[in-house]
């Protein structure tokens, strides 16, 4: 993998990270407190100054943004789609389903801590 590839792998992170937490609407310092790193350090990762984020914060970052560290690595992997609630079919959006099962995913990674 060349050094661009990297670079782009990079700003794909970057970019799920900042628009996620622009869609909490949380601060850099609210993000930095539940994760437990200083305010720069976590602008750092975000803007791509930091270019190698260690395994073990990027998990920390996905839980607290509420997604997987899945979705912030940007991979496509197959997830169950079954929820444990039943709908009548076409009372909620496919936006609002993905809330749905972002919420379940917060859920699971609260109850594993």
């Amino acid at each position: 993998m060349s050094e661009k590839e990297i670079s782009e792998k990079m700003q794909d992170i970057m970019k799920r990270m900042r628009n996620r937490r622009e869609e909490l609407n949380m601060s850099y310092q609210t993000l930095s407190e539940k994760v437990g790193i200083s305010k720069s350090t976590l602008q750092r990762y975000e803007t791509g100054y930091i270019k190698n984020m260690p395994v073990d914060k990027l998990e920390e970052i996905a839980n607290a943004l509420q997604v997987s560290p899945a979705y912030l690595m940007g991979w496509d992997i197959d997830e169950p789609t079954t929820l444990a609630a039943h709908f009548d079919g076409d009372e909620y959006t496919e936006d609002e389903l993905d809330e749905i099962r972002q919420f379940a995913e917060f859920v699971k990674n609260k109850r594993a801590k």
